[in-house]
């Protein structure tokens, strides 16, 4: 068991980022039962929920003439441009159903603000506005990340970075998450990940 300090961050381990879903990531599903057997190791387990209204800003359908996985600069900074995914309230948006979401202490739903897409657990991509997560760490002693899920290169990628520069020693189990792997995202976050000092597992 690991020690109160140390939390489990499961990201976005939902339907639409996996087999079958809008936005789905090669075997996503496959990570779910590792994901339910690491829960027990951890007296602190929260979940990470993308969390979209429709038309949100990242869609690409929300953009005449752009498709999916086209950037396009934004007030923040370049964003890539999604098909429409993780709708608020439907079926590919809800947790992937073999996953135990019963352990959970907290889910923290992003990406609901229509004009800023928010990849990160902690920031949304302006990299400034909060998601109230740090502050709950905070009040309760942890120290220690481990963080799995979808995807490797986007969501963990930036939730592991933006937690190491909060302070908080995080470790990355690779084998229990899967990757996008966009025009090189993949290696160009391992190497982010750990010029942050995120331990890869």
């Amino acid at each position: 068991m690991q020690p109160a300090n140390h939390a489990l961050i499961i990201i976005d381990v939902q339907n639409d980022f996996c087999p079958g879903g809008a936005l789905a990531v090669a075997t996503g599903d496959q990570i779910v039962q590792g994901i339910n057997a690491a829960m027990s190791d951890f007296s602190a387990v929260i979940l990470t929920q993308d969390w979209h209204p429709a038309g949100h800003s990242s869609f690409a359908s929300s953009h005449d003439d752009k498709g999916p996985f086209e950037m396009i600069g934004m007030p923040y900074g370049p964003q890539v441009l999604w098909p429409d995914h993780c709708i608020q309230g439907t079926s590919g948006a809800a947790f992937h159903e073999g996953l135990n979401t019963a352990c959970a202490n907290m889910i923290i739903r992003k990406g609901y603000n229509p004009a800023i897409d928010s990849y990160s657990a902690f920031f949304e991509n302006d990299h400034v506005t909060p998601t109230g997560l740090h502050g709950y760490l905070q009040t309760r002693g942890i120290t220690d990340l481990t963080m799995v899920g979808l995807a490797t290169d986007f969501c963990v990628n930036f939730s592991a970075v933006d937690a190491a520069n909060l302070g908080y020693a995080v470790t990355v189990d690779t084998g229990l998450c899967r990757a996008i792997d966009l025009d090189g995202s993949l290696a160009a976050a391992i190497d982010g990940m750990r010029a942050a000092g995120v331990a890869l597992t």
